[in-house]
């Protein structure tokens, strides 16, 4: 029988049915003492339980080298989510460890917030929230998002989900991919563009790439200095795309209107100096958190684990050329 170490914070809490599948596939569930901390796994805190454990399901968690060569059996490390940059997938390659992810399960919630968070910074819905809470009924003079031009760094599963929504409000739309979709762009009325022009024309750019080396620091001080001065910029991706630093300075200099960032490259963002703008929403990390993701997230995730103790081919392998080896 296989066992299973689950650290995600949500999978076996707010969703049950992962747990579910995981047993009637006669899978054992081993005890996470840290469940209720609320909190991801550090390295510290893992190694000590991934002995004899079989397949992981994490989510935040530092999944590092030592962690992996700590392991004695895994085979599997599933992530509840998309991103994989803080697993190390080299070192679990050069173990035999397949690495899986859930692209596309939380596409429709962080396309949802992505225009969530250009309504709320353009329309300074926060700003008018807090004042009328606050007793105040003060006016808050915004901008609109009806007609303008929109820029999508990254025209993935959730870039593709933003265009989509872009349509409603009838916006032209760019976009950026190392990999364009032509068929995609027409359905959509989407134009691929240079990375520069989305930043020189956009009123609004949207961020929508996952962190890899090639991805980190790729929207830098000189993109954000060609923004419009009244164009946003929102980060939903990851916050190593771009630099913190640099956004608080382009803000500061008024180089562009305002921000919206749902990542930061240090979470929480204790003391981030953007904190202290008042042309700045922010969230906090919440893009893939709807029930309806958490429920693909976790199906999937779970899924995936069941298909790779059971020698199956699983359906979103981040290293495929392990396969068959762990």
């Amino acid at each position: 029988m296989s066992t299973v170490l689950i650290t995600s914070r949500v999978v076996g809490t707010t969703v049950t049915r992962p747990l579910e599948m995981l047993r009637a596939a006669n899978i054992t569930i081993a005890k996470n003492p840290h469940l209720n901390a609320g909190q991801n796994l550090t390295e510290d805190q893992l190694i000590p339980l991934i002995k004899g454990i079989d397949g992981i399901i994490v989510g935040e968690d530092d999944v590092t080298r030592k962690v992996i060569e700590a392991a004695d059996c895994l085979r599997v490390i599933a992530k509840n989510g998309v991103g994989v940059n803080q697993i190390d997938v080299r070192a679990a390659t050069e173990r035999g460890i397949l690495v899986t992810n859930t692209p596309g399960a939380n596409s429709n919630a962080v396309a949802d917030l992505t225009f969530g968070l250009m309504l709320a910074v353009a329309r300074r819905i926060p700003f008018s929230h807090n004042a009328t809470r606050q007793g105040r009924w003060d006016k808050f003079i915004g901008a609109e998002l009806w007609r303008k031009t929109l820029g999508i760094v990254g025209v993935g599963h959730i870039g593709k989900g933003v265009a989509r929504r872009a349509r409603g409000f009838e916006m032209k739309i760019l976009g950026y991919d190392i990999v364009p979709d032509e068929e995609f762009a027409c359905q959509v009325g989407l134009t691929y563009v240079a990375l520069e022009t989305i930043f020189r024309e956009a009123d609004f750019v949207t961020l929508h790439v996952p962190l890899l080396p090639s991805t980190e620091g790729l929207v830098t001080r000189a993109h954000l200095g060609m923004m419009k001065r009244t164009a946003y910029l929102v980060n939903v991706a990851r916050g190593g795309v771009v630099s913190s630093a640099d956004v608080y300075d382009a803000l500061v200099k008024k180089e562009l209107a305002g921000a919206a960032l749902d990542v930061f490259e240090q979470e929480p963002p204790v003391g981030n100096p953007l904190l202290t703008l008042d042309n700045i929403v922010t969230t906090s990390h919440i893009g893939a958190f709807t029930t309806e993701s958490m429920e693909n997230m976790g199906q999937t995730a779970a899924q995936s684990v069941i298909d790779v103790l059971a020698g199956r081919w699983p359906a979103f392998p981040v290293n495929p050329e392990v396969f068959g080896k762990s």
